[in-house]
């Protein structure tokens, strides 16, 4: 008998610091009752204001856990009093749905596209596609949409230089817009190190993100934790393979010292292999947060069989760039 297969989304929204809003989109994403979707993760950071929330799911049932999620963003989040430090477009900013096998990036791509359709027409939110799934070279980075913010996004759209894939032409006044792709796994990643000296982060961010020669699939920020006093290299992996978590932190290292590790969301084992023993990476469950772990705990029906409920949101952390 056909089975569709287990596929993951993770949706990143405009808050971190309500933990009502919180609250509701996860159940929006994932609800208690009946078969459908499981809730493996929710990451807040409140000095970006955002929140990533990782869903597992057969192919079918994850298009609608993204609209009622863009539902519950809309009705809750205003974006034009966010005040996060993340560069952001949207009261749900990204959509990405997450294949594990190759085999079944068709089965992310549908249902992403799906999701994106439902959401510009139900909601009335502008969709645009990015990464593999972008209809234009120049939107394939989540980094060109997000340039100027929401304000820049609705005058670009209002100019006709930029077209929604989806939905109507102007930028949703409150929710702004929402970016969409299929995707394999990336891991999000942040080093905390010990200085507050937010411009020797955005120096060892250039010196490791891809577009200035560093590693491969690497994009790196260097940022300002208020709360903590301290500064941040905020890294989204693309490619663990390519550059190893170890061979990252490793160069960083060379540059400052570095007082802890986030990961942010889920990740697969092979991203940890020889990582080293010596930094703390704060929150770390890998029973929770490897992928691989993480999906063992479903069972057949993709639905969570472990004792906690998979609907209750968890906080390995407080702080650290969201996973797209």
């Amino acid at each position: 008998m056909y089975s569709s297969p287990i596929l993951l989304t993770v949706p990143n929204a405009s808050a971190g610091r309500d933990d009502h809003i919180v609250a509701e989109i996860a159940r929006a994403l994932a609800p208690a009752a009946g078969p459908g979707p499981s809730l493996l993760d929710v990451h807040r950071d409140p000095d970006h204001d955002r929140s990533v929330f990782t869903v597992a799911g057969r192919q079918g049932d994850l298009a609608p856990a993204l609209v009622r999620g863009a539902t519950a963003a809309l009705e809750h989040i205003d974006l034009r009093s966010q005040s996060g430090v993340h560069p952001r477009v949207g009261a749900l900013d990204v959509a990405p749905v997450v294949y594990l096998d190759e085999s079944h990036r068709g089965a992310a791509c549908a249902e992403a596209l799906t999701a994106a359709a439902l959401i510009g027409e139900d909601l009335e939110i502008p969709v645009f596609l990015y990464g593999d799934l972008a209809t234009d070279p120049d939107r394939r980075e989540r980094a060109a949409l997000r340039a100027g913010g929401p304000q820049g996004l609705a005058e670009r759209m209002e100019s006709g230089e930029l077209r929604p894939d989806y939905g109507p032409a102007r930028a949703h006044p409150s929710a702004g817009a929402t970016l969409v792709t299929a995707r394999p796994p990336l891991v999000a990643f942040n080093l905390e190190l010990e200085s507050d000296d937010v411009e020797l982060a955005r120096r060892i961010a250039a010196s490791v993100r891809e577009s200035g020669g560093g590693f491969p699939g690497v994009r790196a920020l260097g940022l300002a934790l208020a709360e903590r006093g301290r500064a941040q290299v905020s890294l989204n992996v693309h490619d663990a393979r390519a550059g190893s978590l170890a061979e990252i932190v490793a160069v960083v290292r060379a540059q400052a010292p570095v007082a802890c590790a986030e990961l942010v969301g889920l990740a697969p084992k092979a991203a940890f292999e020889g990582f080293p023993e010596d930094l703390p990476v704060r929150g770390f469950d890998p029973a929770r947060q490897l992928i691989e772990n993480a999906l063992g705990s479903l069972g057949d029906d993709g639905e969570d069989q472990s004792q906690a409920p998979a609907q209750a949101p968890r906080h390995p952390g407080r702080h650290g760039r969201t996973a797209d």
